[in-house]
């Protein structure tokens, strides 16, 4: 069979269009999550796959990898930063090893309500900070989850003051910034990985830890903790993250799918916590915990952790004057 120049120059131009204008596979991303089912990443990871499939016309799709399946939540930053991960829900504390100026919103009683983590994750704040951890991390923000305060359990008794942490070995996750919180207040944490943590509570090899409500009950630590104190020393804030190689293989369509996608996870997750979180309170206390509030209004805590614990970190943050940023943000009066 003969073929002419010009009939292969057009064949082979025909190919060639064919294959810019067919569709991108279709894809199943991996999501890793460190909590377990019924807690506030689930729910958020749920929303980002109902509004991708949404978004992308059921092109896309994704499956949730619970209970650090896939790792600790540490380790999904540097799998999703090599590209070997997809995407990871986390821990905010998790992630500021890695990109240190989101560690501001991890200083001790800087967030104060839903409303300001709402301020300033989906504000100008919110997006320098996706910035920062692009350029550190090789991952993108695309999504909050709000979980509400890391509030302190433990196993031997009621805390209301800073004295009444005096024997008792709290576990936190391996973070700076928390770790000095807890020695503003006078006790060595231990540091100790999330996916240990059941089984460090259940031996006794720690009598406490700190996390939000709907943590504790999606992990069932009312089975190895029975008192709480409502510790509002930090706002927990999981983001949700893309490793950025894959985010950059994307078309501008898929990549506006899945940020749309994490847009209304987010406004998502800030409902689902109105909603869940009393309710939630409500069975741990008929569950057997014993809840209490601190004494004075918190007050000693505050000026400790405050006071100690702000100044160690402003260099690592980026300055204070990031931090005055933040407060400033929320309408809060500034550090000198």
């Amino acid at each position: 069979m003969a073929f002419s120049i010009k009939g292969l120059k057009t064949a082979v131009f025909a190919a060639a269009l064919a294959v810019a204008v067919s569709p991108v596979s279709a894809k199943n991303f991996k999501i890793a999550v460190g909590d377990g089912a019924g807690g506030t990443q689930e729910a958020l990871g749920k929303a980002f796959i109902e509004a991708l499939e949404k978004n992308s016309n059921k092109k896309h799709t994704a499956t949730l990898f619970l209970n650090g399946q896939l790792g600790s939540e540490q380790d999904t930053v540097n799998n999703a930063a090599m590209g070997a991960l997809d995407f990871s829900i986390l821990a905010i504390n998790n992630i500021t090893p890695f990109s240190p100026s989101v560690g501001t919103l991890t200083l001790p009683y800087v967030i104060l309500s839903l409303e300001d983590a709402q301020k300033v994750t989906t504000g100008p704040i919110g997006q320098q900070l996706v910035k920062n951890t692009i350029r550190d991390a090789n991952v993108r923000i695309i999504g909050w989850a709000y979980s509400g305060f890391r509030v302190l359990s433990n196993s031997k008794k009621p805390v209301k003051s800073v004295a009444d942490l005096d024997g008792l070995v709290v576990r936190v996750p391996k973070n700076a910034i928390m770790i000095e919180t807890y020695k503003s207040w006078g006790i060595n944490p231990t540091p100790m990985a999330w996916s240990e943590t059941f089984a460090g509570l259940q031996q006794k090899v720690v009598d406490g830890q700190d996390n939000p409500y709907i943590t504790i009950n999606a992990m069932k630590f009312y089975e190895v903790q029975k008192y709480v104190t409502n510790l509002r020393y930090i706002f927990s804030i999981e983001p949700l993250v893309v490793s950025e190689s894959l985010f950059q293989d994307l078309s501008k369509e898929d990549q506006q799918a899945v940020l749309e996608a994490g847009k209304a996870a987010t406004a998502f997750s800030a409902s689902f916590l109105k909603e869940t979180e009393d309710r939630i309170k409500k069975e741990l206390s008929e569950k057997g915990m014993e809840i209490s509030d601190p004494a004075d209004g918190e007050k000693e805590f505050i000026d400790k952790a405050t006071s100690t614990v702000w100044p160690k970190f402003y260099e690592s943050i980026g300055g204070k004057d990031k931090l005055n940023e933040v407060l400033t943000a929320l309408g809060r009066e500034t550090v000198k």
